[in-house]
């Protein structure tokens, strides 16, 4: 795996969305699902317990890769599993 640099937005938007840090980069090294972002991005996704809303919500890492790295673009979570995880199979 490439090295992983953290946009500052997407710093920023851990504090801002209350997301755990290493709940995001879990996500980056074991995503139930990744698909493209054109024209040069992807999401990788993955469900996970979140302990601040205490349910069930899915993290979303979108990143863009280079050469040598990869770029976190921003990092958001979301209840719409359904919308996002239509083809995995529970």
């Amino acid at each position: 795996m490439k090295p992983i640099r953290w946009a500052q937005h997407a710093v920023e938007s851990l504090t801002e969305r209350e997301i755990d840090r290493s709940e995001a980069e879990a996500t980056l090294q074991n995503p139930e699902l990744v698909v493209p972002d054109p024209p040069a991005r992807e999401v990788s996704m993955r469900r996970y317990f979140d302990r601040v809303l205490q349910k069930e919500m899915l993290m979303r890492v979108v990143v863009e890769q280079t050469v040598s790295e990869t770029v976190v673009v921003t990092v958001y979570k979301t209840s719409q599993m359904e919308r996002y995880m239509k083809e995995v199979q529970r």
